[in-house]
């Protein structure tokens, strides 16, 4: 496989513009660590990004940083901590459930888009994204977005880089907003409900005035006691509900007191401070309980984002009718399953199952570790509905139209 080391925006655009004119198709990656998501791509040439990782500017005052692409994301969120701030979605990373390498780069988040447990407070990486620097898939270099919070440049095309798995362009350099890391952080935790009870009582935290920056529920598991950050939890037999409090201490002291009264009628609450607190959620964010080095490494992986109430029910139904294991988050909003392959049966890591219960829900669930089999067999991302496909191809075609930028990693008919 070719693989084409660049050194700037320059080479970029003749990398595509090269590859436009062989009608050779590129894989964009940075360091690889997402490579296993998605379909398997139709091409044998490979355009790095890793050389492009420069911290171009950084302006703690403003709350804005400026980087390129290939920029090991470990290095830029160190760099952020030694001024005391953070990307406030909580980037996930996948190199604990994937078995990859863990120097993801920026780029790759956010292309890739995950967002971990404070989403539901701070939102998505998409909306933390200020502006872009890419070569679209006709080899012309475009800016979109800008260098402050409020700035007016017409459509935001830097919204569409974010989840866009490297299909629209090729992102050279990005800026995000950034934010002050919270002076303290303290979790409450609930015993022994059951996931329909745990999204009751996860709706009543996130409900109340006390500004709940994380919900989970982790059912009763023996994976549990083996995951560095969950082991401090208690008894693996036993379920948790975790609801996180965050800001200075004297806040975080008065709302926990207050959230404890609201939380009541659901039990006992315990609360877990500071780096316990700190680690079980790093636990959650990047499921550790399903890690590829772990008991259940060679269970295919799924990522289903549902309405939180109908959470509960979607993954009792998959527990029962699969025998698989699962991890709830948003406050059941996003639900991590993972699910045993059917003996003598085609691999299609249970996407029948999976796509009809979701669908009932209006859910939309994604394949994010399964084997290149499992890959070639079904659809990675979920069924668009028509108008949605229709649309998505427009755009497509306005960026990339002859689909040189990672080719079928979307859809199985796209490769």
């Amino acid at each position: 496989m070719d693989r084409l080391k660049i050194r700037d925006a320059k080479d970029v655009e003749e990398a595509v513009r090269a590859a436009i004119a062989g009608e050779q198709p590129l894989e964009i990656i940075g360091h690889g660590s997402k490579r296993l998501v998605g379909q398997v791509m139709a091409t044998n040439a490979v355009l790095d990004l890793s050389p492009m990782s420069a911290v171009s500017a950084y302006e703690p005052h403003e709350l804005i940083i400026t980087v390129q692409a290939g920029a090991p994301l470990l290095d830029v969120m160190s760099l952020l901590d030694s001024k005391n701030q953070q990307f406030a979605f909580e980037p996930v990373s996948l190199a604990s459930l994937l078995g990859t390498p863990e120097q993801g780069t920026v780029g790759g988040m956010i292309g890739a888009g995950f967002a971990g447990p404070r989403r539901i407070k701070a939102g998505g990486v998409r909306d933390h994204l200020l502006g872009a620097h890419a070569v679209s898939g006709f080899g012309e270099s475009f800016k979109t977005g800008g260098k402050v919070v409020k700035n007016v440049t017409g459509y935001d095309l830097c919204k569409l880089l974010s989840g866009s798995w490297g299909t629209l362009a090729v992102m050279t350099e990005a800026t995000l907003k950034v934010m002050p890391r919270p002076e303290v952080e303290s979790t409450l935790l609930l015993r022994g409900l059951d996931p329909i009870a745990a999204n009751r009582a996860m709706t009543a935290g996130l409900g109340s005035p006390f500004d709940v920056s994380a919900a989970a529920h982790l059912p009763a598991s023996a994976l549990r006691g083996e995951v560095a950050g969950l082991d401090k939890l208690g008894s693996p037999k036993q379920a948790v509900t975790l609801l996180r409090l965050e800001g200075i201490a004297a806040s975080v002291r008065h709302r926990a007191a207050s959230l404890l009264q609201t939380l009541k009628p659901f039990g006992a609450a315990e609360l877990v401070e500071e780096a316990d607190s700190q680690a079980a959620w790093s636990a959650i964010r990047d499921v550790q309980p399903f890690a590829a080095n772990g008991p259940l490494g060679a269970w295919p992986v799924w990522r289903i984002v549902c309405p939180p109430a109908s959470g509960g029910g979607l993954g009792e139904a998959l527990v029962r009718e699969t025998g698989g294991e699962v991890i709830y988050d948003w406050g059941g909003g996003l639900i991590w399953a993972a699910l045993p392959p059917k003996p003598d049966a085609r691999p299609d890591g249970q996407a029948p199952l999976v796509r009809r219960h979701a669908g009932a829900l209006g859910a939309h669930a994604m394949l994010v570790r399964g084997s290149v089999d499992v890959r070639r067999e079904i659809d990675v991302f979920h069924p668009e509905p028509p108008g949605l496909v229709a649309l998505s191809e427009r755009v497509r075609n306005s960026f990339d139209p002859r689909r040189i930028l990672n080719r079928g990693r979307l859809s199985r008919e796209g490769a």
